[in-house]
């Protein structure tokens, strides 16, 4: 042990537990915003009545023009131009992209005979949501940025997995959703996500030239709002759930089974996608770029498509379940595989 990490030791020691323990918690992918979500299911189930009111400014209503907002303000963020330059690296976006929206999905179409017994039947319709969602665009650049990846490659992957999952998801949905939520009106819900989901999306990227740079620099900011937004679509759709009782049927055993089970989602995803990119002879950067965009999935697009999908639907709340917990466990996952690849490469520099 050299005299750096020596005191490096010292000092940890000497600091508190309590100031080491959100760097502890950052680094093991478990953040506020986390912890947050679980406060507030937790509230919805102590407090359901101000999110299962209805009206022109309740919560509900209220989230939907968060969403609307949401997406202008990515729309902002969004660079034409690093778009159009990274449309050459056309093999490791088709490998992204097809695990995103195929792989997935198959793998869970596969599974659907343990879902035979009907109390199970939604649980499962809320696994295929997961499935068919987009990849999320700021872990997976930050993770592929950690473990250094390709990173225009990364936010290039990410963008328009967002944009192609506006179509894609409700397609896949459409499919399934009829026998198990309720009815499915695939007209009027690619209606919806035009007016509430692209138009702002498009609009946004019309004043990104003008408004882009104040979006990115106050970017933190902008989170923050995303994430309230998001929180309040969390706590109004188990409002409704849990003033329908529509956890009863499930256990505590249950949802540790349903976790184990998005743990071994995000293994086999994530081990298809390293032995693809082997097979395609992809460099490090690249396959770094494609494990970690490729086996993320977006709980921001998760609750928004959710508000379209499932509006006004007491299930929402269990279809946002298995989304909501394979963020937590990707996340946690991810930067521990991240942190361990920049080690890695950071020993192959030293011994150079």
């Amino acid at each position: 042990m050299n005299k750096n990490q020596q005191d490096q030791k010292e000092k940890q020691v000497r600091t508190p537990f309590r100031q080491r323990l959100p760097t502890l918690l950052k680094r093991a992918g478990l953040d506020g915003f986390i912890l947050a979500l679980l406060l507030v299911i937790v509230l919805a189930k102590l407090w359901p009545e101000p999110g299962v009111q209805e009206g022109p400014f309740s919560l509900s209503e209220t989230a939907n023009y968060g969403v609307t907002l949401i997406f202008f303000l990515y729309g902002l963020r969004l660079n034409p131009e690093k778009l159009r330059a990274g449309l050459s690296n056309w093999r490791l976006h088709l490998l992204v992209q097809f695990s995103t929206f195929i792989l997935f999905p198959l793998l869970i179409l596969a599974a659907k005979v343990i879902f035979e017994n009907p109390d199970n039947s939604l649980l499962w319709l809320g696994i295929f949501f997961l499935a068919a969602l987009p990849s999320t665009v700021s872990s997976s650049v930050v993770m592929v940025s950690i473990a250094s990846g390709n990173l225009p490659a990364a936010i290039f992957n990410a963008s328009i997995s967002s944009l192609l999952g506006i179509l894609i998801t409700p397609m896949w949905m459409g499919l399934f959703q009829e026998a198990g939520a309720g009815s499915f009106d695939f007209g009027n819900v690619i209606t919806k996500l035009a007016f509430q989901v692209l138009l702002p999306v498009i609009l946004g990227l019309l004043l990104h030239r003008k408004l882009g740079a104040w979006a990115e620099k106050h970017k933190k900011q902008l989170r923050y709002f995303d994430q309230t937004i998001i929180l309040m679509i969390v706590y109004t759709s188990f409002c409704e759930s849990f003033d329908q009782d529509m956890f009863a049927p499930y256990s505590l055993l249950d949802m540790l089974v349903l976790s184990a089970g998005m743990v071994l989602l995000f293994g086999i995803v994530y081990g298809l996608i390293y032995q693809l990119s082997s097979w395609l002879r992809f460099n490090r950067e690249d396959k770094i770029t494609a494990v970690f965009c490729g086996s993320k999935k977006s709980l921001v697009h998760g609750t928004v498509m959710a508000k379209v999908l499932f509006s006004g639907n007491s299930t929402m709340g269990l279809m946002l379940l298995p989304i909501m917990i394979y963020h937590a466990l990707q996340l946690i996952l991810a930067s521990i595989i991240a942190q361990a690849m920049a080690q890695r490469k950071e020993k192959v520099i030293t011994r150079g």
